[in-house]
């Protein structure tokens, strides 16, 4: 059986216009597309798929349902066999639900847990719109923005009163653990009677919303001159920063209609775009934007604009912005960068100038290849031969992200002549590894001696360190990968979700650490081994962290792709191990034949496709 929580997983991945936009020519027809129904004979269109549902209806026979339904309807294939195909379209192996009573359980107490805290959160949001109509003050506050009436009900605003404990009159039990879970009230537990006051006191509320319109979390503006002028909720079971964008559901509609997303960084950045024609706003929630924001709003529009403040944090927050939009910029696609006058963000601007000069603004974006090079270029001095080779230096990594296609080639040329050098010189010069002398490596334990026969080993320094404790090479695969992705914290969004789980499911200490690795990287972004080290702090695992970074054998720096394929046939392996473990598992029960037959093909793909990587690994190096 396959679980159902993979299925909704595989359908949330799923952009079904494209989907159905194989087989079937779609037109633009208001926020749907049309086209000529697949299922039945027909000249005039009546077939509708929707991008906000992720459905298809054809209202001349009647034919409907998800993208899953559009396989089995179209390809004639069974329920297994469509969501295998769908599966291997994102790169993903179908679990089987073999989950005992008790973890299926826990699953539906999870479902259940969900389902407690978005009630009470909207319980809450509706509390403080409720507030908001009987607040001049607020009210005053919004119309001194510029906004409306309809705009404050379409983003649903309200107003948390100034009381210490305004949500004791909305909710029976102000003493429930739900409240503080859902980031509603902070406790003092170490308090005796434990103090309990709202989070959210004397501020403009933003209710943050899912793709699915539950509300999720908020955000808190206040209305004079205190501090922190945004105060937003924790992350919680049912709300994580790097996920989630805020004005993405109130958007959905507008980013087919505009044809763009027009990612700011401020709640009230949305509502004021939003209430001068730009509903195709969304804002990150006080994080840098992430490679899952990126995907995410590529379900929607196949256009990105990046808005930023010109100042020197605008600039860093551009950065970032960059790196995680680097692996989905596909040559259909289009990533552009706006930065306003320092001066001011989208909210004082289209306030101050009105929405033809944003407009005009929004013209002048310069798309994602120049955007790269300025930014390789930065603090380069390229009248000279040193600043042209930081440039080049800069340049590699950021190009190296960029998915195979036309545009990533068009750069190397476009790269190369700010650089002062041909094309081909430069594409030399990036595929360049010098050999490097090699010294044996420290022996590991003798249950892991197979596998370190197998493994490629990262090229040596041929000297010790001098003083402090003996160095070692990692001595397992989770410790190989624990310290490439300690390093290299980035990489972590370019690994495939069945990487994901085959990490952050290794018995601990290496799994809460992969879990750890994770949240970091979807709350904060690339950092540095040195950031990485002082997160670390007081968290079981750090001694394990330290010693597979810092009491490690040093290594010298291949190329950025070397080191990447080094991590990807690292993790194939594990894979590769995992499949052989399962199909010795598999080959005792007689009733199991079909399932030990899928894995024994898995693994035969597996092997096959590891020669080859492991060939290249050999050529680079």
């Amino acid at each position: 059986m396959i679980p159902p929580a993979f299925k909704q997983d595989l359908l949330a991945r799923t952009d079904i216009v494209e989907l159905v936009g194989r087989y079937v020519t779609l037109k633009k027809a208001g926020i749907n597309y049309k086209g000529l129904c697949p299922f039945h004979g027909e000249k005039t269109p009546s077939f509708i798929v929707s991008p906000t549902r992720q459905t298809y209806h054809c209202f001349g026979c009647g034919a409907h349902g998800n993208a899953i339904d559009f396989l089995m309807e179209h390809g004639g294939l069974g329920f297994v066999e469509a969501v295998e195909e769908l599966a291997h379209q994102h790169g993903l192996q179908v679990p089987q639900d073999e989950r005992t009573p008790q973890q299926r359980a826990e699953a539906a107490q999870a479902r259940e847990r969900h389902t407690t805290l978005t009630e009470a959160l909207d319980r809450a949001a509706r509390h403080y719109r409720r507030q908001l109509k009987a607040t001049s003050r607020a009210i005053d506050y919004l119309k001194g923005r510029g906004l409306t009436g309809e705009i404050a009900a379409r983003f649903a605003l309200g107003y948390a009163p100034a009381g210490w404990h305004g949500l004791s009159a909305v909710f029976p039990r102000y003493d429930d653990p739900v409240l503080e879970e859902a980031g509603l009230v902070i406790v003092h537990a170490e308090e005796e009677p434990p103090r309990r006051y709202d989070r959210f006191r004397d501020r403009i509320m933003f209710p943050i919303r899912n793709v699915k319109g539950e509300v999720i979390g908020f955000g808190g503006r206040v209305l004079d001159q205190g501090e922190p002028k945004y105060l937003n909720s924790p992350e919680t079971p049912v709300f994580v920063k790097g996920r989630e964008l805020y004005g993405l559901y109130e958007a959905r509609g507008a980013l087919r209609t505009k044809g763009y997303a027009l990612v700011v960084e401020g709640y009230m950045d949305v509502v004021a775009l939003a209430q001068h024609g730009f509903e195709n706003a969304v804002a990150t929630l006080g994080t840098a934007c992430t490679a899952e924001h990126v995907q995410k709003l590529f379900r929607f529009t196949d256009a990105i604009v990046f808005s930023f403040d010109g100042d020197a944090a605008g600039r860093k927050a551009a950065a970032r912005a960059l790196e995680a939009a680097l692996p989905h910029a596909q040559d259909t696609r289009s990533v552009r960068f706006l930065f306003l006058p320092p001066e001011h963000d989208p909210d004082s601007f289209i306030r101050a100038h009105g929405a033809a000069a944003f407009e005009s603004q929004v013209q002048q974006a310069v798309p994602l290849s120049v955007q790269l090079i300025e930014q390789a270029a930065s603090d380069c001095d390229l009248s000279t031969l040193e600043g042209r080779s930081h440039m080049l230096a800069a340049a590699r990594p950021l190009w190296s992200q960029l998915p195979e296609g036309a545009l990533k080639r068009q750069l190397v040329s476009a790269i190369a002549a700010r650089a002062d050098m041909q094309a081909a010189d430069v594409l030399a010069l990036w595929d360049a590894s010098p050999a490097a002398p090699r010294r044996p490596a420290a022996r590991a334990p003798a249950e892991h001696e197979a596998w370190a026969a197998q493994t490629p080993q990262p090229r040596r320094v041929p000297t010790p360190p001098a003083g402090g404790r003996p160095k070692r090479s990692p001595a397992t695969p989770a410790d190989w990968a624990g310290r490439m992705l300690l390093e290299h914290t980035g990489w972590w969004e370019l690994l495939t979700a069945e990487d994901h789980r085959l990490l952050g499911e290794l018995p601990a200490p290496h799994g809460p650490l992969f879990r750890w690795i994770e949240q970091q990287v979807m709350e904060h972004g690339p950092q540095p081994w040195s950031a990485v080290r002082e997160a670390l702090a007081d968290q079981p695992f750090e001694p394990l962290a330290r010693r597979l970074v810092e009491d490690t054998l040093a290594s010298e720096q291949p190329t950025e792709e070397l080191q990447r394929l080094e991590l990807r046939v690292l993790l194939d392996k594990m894979h590769l191990a995992a499949d052989q473990e399962l199909a010795q598992r598999l080959a005792t029960d007689p009733a199991r034949i079909g399932a030990y037959a899928e894995v024994m093909e898995r693994i035969r793909t597996r092997k096959a496709h590891l020669e080859g990587m492991q060939r290249s690994l050999s050529a680079g190096r």
